[in-house]
């Protein structure tokens, strides 16, 4: 695991060059505080720099930037090929060679581009990435990202010069790049909780989305379309052919694919061990490491003092009947509180799944004794684990009880009411619910923390995803859902809460369930085998009864979240006044005062369905303006790292639209 960085320009380098490429990678220097590497083409107008986090292969013989053998390519590199050591034997095989620098993915990787091609390349890996690889014969460079998006890649060009990195931090500290905030973007993360790629807050700038690369020649002055080189629509559209039959033997198969792919994620030369919160996916992830393991697995989990949140009793307990070395810690709302200013020097854009606390807390509890977990994420969006997986299309079904004009006349009237509204009240969400002219209309509803964020961004039109569209090529809606979140939701959220989380404290993680041939055979799967069932995830908790008792296996879905409700009630209510305050919205010009200031009323007044909007509006006002501060707490978890405060590059002011 490992932060990338670089720019390209059409005219030559000067003697700064080098300096300017490593000032990038220091900014990211939590990714990779092992090693640190520039390479230069003055004449190209190509730098590349890399901070590394020495995983496999500890030697200087993984020290990256890397030539290939040929001379030909140049390559910076973020992830784990886990099917490295296969793609090294074709490679001998193939081309006779029996020669290496040592014993790294990252030399492998370089020599199948050199062999194969990029695309060729790409087609064989197995693993979580993100690269720039420059070839020094056609003076073209090209940018690739893993299949389900779990490493991220940021690019785009700003005042003629063409830059790319792993998190944006590493972008602003080009002196070239001039920062604009994007305000359709902000109404997209209002929504969402994230900014959804190709999107990115700054203008300019785009996430390279999962399956994606693209090609940048004449000295950054021409960006290519990227291009899919794996598709998860032709992966999900295929599978309605290919359905495979639910039974005993269907468990059997997927518990030999997932130990398999457990077992790639326990490569390791440094040590290893697993997040373990007692939910179905991450005690199934352990049972299936300790199974392969010849000594306790280690695993952590972090404890709350507030029984509604807590899942430590039960994964104490999961950890015990494996066998694991378990460790465990409680921290207090005065450590939660305290990792609140550090959020945005973590997520570089703004980033609302409250859920990015516990993630950080539990991954520098971790720190302390691995330098690679493993987690069980992805279980949910593959295996149908969310709760609106069930009710959206119970909601669907009644509405089809119903005339679909009168429900149309029924929803202009009750809409007419809440229009001007960004979070409508009972009646406005019934006319949206009435008025949903497909599934996904609906599905769209379910999932948005504002029905209309535009209206609180000053001078937005928030973009349409092209996954919120209709989706023709899936009729079941369980699998529309699955779809939808598969694209988005899961390497838009999910991915990068643990990305950012834990790379801040220089923590690989792995997911296992996001091998991209267990993703395959999970789109196989009848839907039966995720669904059948109040919590669902039927066949992951068929499979785990195989290796914990059923009073183990069939505890309440808890989720990894924190009492946000009661903390802006409570600890948060004057900081959270003061970034909401009338005279700030107007002083900014980027939040709509007015509408905001009745979503702050509203909640304080116990409106139902506030706290999630309200802590987005929050993040953003924290971003924004970093030189606020939450109530001091303990101290301990934020002095893990030296957290660098956020650059100054985040203080420019938008214009005043309203």
């Amino acid at each position: 695991m490992c932060g990338i960085a670089g720019f390209l320009q059409a005219r030559q380098l000067d003697d700064a060059a080098v300096a300017l490429a490593t000032r990038m990678a220091s900014a990211i220097e939590h990714r990779g505080p092992d090693d640190c590497g520039t390479w230069i083409d003055g004449d190209a107008g190509i730098g590349l720099s890399h901070r590394r986090l020495a995983i496999i292969d500890l030697s200087s013989a993984g020290h990256q930037p890397m030539v290939s053998r040929s001379g030909r390519f140049v390559l910076v590199y973020n992830g784990e090929i886990y099917n490295f050591r296969e793609l090294r034997r074709d490679l001998e095989r193939s081309s006779g060679r029996s020669e290496w620098r040592g014993d790294c993915d990252t030399e492998v990787l370089l020599a199948a581009i050199d062999s194969w091609g990029v695309q060729a390349a790409l087609a064989r890996l197995n693993g979580m990435f993100a690269f720039a690889v420059w070839d020094r014969s056609s003076r073209t460079l090209t940018l690739a990202r893993d299949r389900m998006g779990e490493k991220p890649l940021y690019y785009g060009s700003s005042n003629g010069i063409f830059m790319f990195a792993s998190e944006l931090k590493a972008i602003e500290a080009h002196p070239a790049f001039s920062p604009s905030l994007d305000r359709n973007a902000l109404s997209s993360m209002l929504r969402y909780d994230y900014v959804p790629a190709p999107h990115c807050i700054w203008q300019g700038i785009s996430k390279l989305e999962p399956a994606h690369y693209v090609e940048i020649s004449d000295g950054g002055a021409r960006v290519g379309t990227p291009t899919a080189y794996w598709n998860l629509r032709g992966v999900a559209a295929r599978s309605a052919a290919e359905r495979l039959t639910d039974g005993p033997d269907l468990t059997s198969e997927l518990e030999t694919r997932l130990r398999e792919a457990v077992g790639l994620r326990m490569v390791a030369d440094v040590p290893l061990g697993a997040f373990l919160s007692g939910g179905v996916d991450s005690s199934l992830i352990v049972a299936m490491m300790q199974a392969q393991s010849n000594r306790p697995v280690r695993t952590f989990t972090i404890g709350f003092d507030v029984a509604k949140f807590d899942e430590a009793p039960r994964a104490k307990a999961i950890a015990s009947h494996l066998g694991t070395d378990h460790t465990e810690l409680y921290v207090t709302a005065e450590d939660a509180l305290d990792v609140i200013p550090h959020i945005p020097a973590i997520w570089d854009e703004p980033f609302g799944d409250s859920s990015q606390i516990p993630t950080y807390l539990v991954s520098a509890m971790a720190r302390r004794d691995v330098t690679v977990a493993l987690s069980g994420d992805g279980g949910d969006e593959m295996f149908g684990g969310y709760a609106r997986y069930k009710s959206t299309p119970a909601i669907w079904s009644g509405l089809g009880r119903y005339p679909a004009a009168a429900r149309r006349i029924a929803a202009q009237g009750m809409g007419a009411i809440g229009a001007k509204s960004a979070t409508p009240g009972s009646l406005g969400r019934a006319a949206i619910i009435l008025g949903s002219g497909t599934f996904e209309d609906l599905y769209q509803w379910k999932i948005s923390r504002a029905q209309r964020p535009d209206l609180l961004v000053c001078g937005a039109s928030e973009p349409m995803l092209a996954a919120a569209a209709a989706i023709p090529f899936l009729k079941d809606a369980a699998d529309k859902m699955m779809y939808r979140d598969q694209l988005h939701h899961l390497p838009d959220d999910i991915m990068t809460k643990v990305d950012r989380a834990a790379m801040a404290v220089s923590l690989e993680t792995r997911a296992p369930l996001l091998d991209h041939h267990l993703v395959e055979f999970a789109w196989r799967l009848p839907n039966s085998a995720k669904l059948n069932g109040g919590d669902g995830k039927t066949i992951l908790r068929r499979l785990l009864r195989r290796h914990l008792p059923d009073d183990l296996v069939n505890g309440p879905k808890m989720g990894f979240s924190v009492p946000v409700e009661a903390w802006l009630r409570g600890p948060l209510r004057t900081w959270a006044e003061d970034l909401l305050s009338e005279e700030r919205l107007k002083r900014q010009g980027v939040l709509d005062a007015k509408p905001v200031r009745r979503l702050w009323r509203e909640f304080l007044g116990g409106r139902a369905r506030r706290d999630r909007i309200i802590w987005n509006l929050l993040m953003f006002q924290l971003w924004f303006d970093p030189g606020r501060h939450t109530p001091r707490g303990s101290g301990r978890w934020c002095r893990l790292r030296d957290l660098n405060p956020r650059p100054s590059v985040y203080k420019t002011a938008a214009l005043p639209l309203c």
